[in-house]
């Protein structure tokens, strides 16, 4: 297992993430409401919760109203997620790579960045499966612009990862570009792989939100760094 805990760039932080941490903190308050369902109402009460407030492409593209207007769920589903090991992931991701983009682009362009990055991972899931009434949700598109931009933005950045190998364990660096390549290409391999099935999840992963999101967040930090 390879988990980054940190990146180095030939130049300091110049401000403090606010944007990054005030995504952190909103998507964990949710998650605890979440765990609060689960517990006073059990797996119903959950279940409800994420299908009205995550991504349903047949409600989307039939314009069908849950609990609240479909184009809103584009939005909320960004903040929704569906365990502990799905938000610690994200939300490890996105404090490790998100404070460099946010301090590159500054805070209001990086928060407008990151939900047209989540807007553009949805519709790819939507695109890919749209009578699936399998809910979408997750940080996960958002994050893999994020991912991207980072890439683009930082070309000569490096990834501090833990390797968990049992007793063979440590610390190393690999370039930034061959760190996200690789799961970048891990995450093709498998949404390929999921053209076969007949939801919008395969084992639970919408993989062309992944591909979507790190696509459309390349084009847009492109943009961005250009304006």
């Amino acid at each position: 297992m390879f988990i980054p805990i940190g990146t180095q760039e030939p130049t300091p932080l110049r401000r403090f993430p606010l944007v990054t941490t005030f995504l952190v903190v909103a998507n964990v308050i949710v998650f605890l409401f979440e765990m609060y369902l689960l517990f006073d109402g059990g797996e119903a009460a959950l279940d409800a919760f994420v299908t009205a407030f995550g991504v349903v492409p047949a409600a989307v593209v039939a314009g069908r109203e849950i609990l609240i207007p479909p184009y809103l769920t584009l939005f909320t589903s960004m903040f929704v997620h569906g365990g502990i090991a799905h938000i610690a992931f994200n939300m490890l991701y996105l404090r490790v790579f998100g404070d460099n983009v946010e301090d590159r682009l500054g805070p209001g362009r990086y928060l407008v960045f990151y939900l047209l990055a989540g807007l553009i991972a949805a519709f790819a899931q939507i695109a890919v499966d749209p009578g699936s009434a399998v809910p979408s949700v997750g940080a996960s598109g958002a994050i893999a612009g994020v991912l991207s931009a980072y890439v683009l933005l930082f070309p000569r950045g490096i990834v501090r990862m833990f390797i968990f190998l049992g007793p063979f364990s440590r610390i190393a660096r690999l370039p930034a570009l061959l760190y996200i390549g690789f799961w970048f290409f891990t995450q093709f391999l498998s949404g390929i792989g999921s053209l076969g099935v007949a939801t919008a999840e395969t084992d639970g992963i919408a993989y062309w939100a992944h591909i979507g999101g790190f696509v459309g967040g390349l084009a847009l930090a492109w943009l961005f760094r250009r304006l």
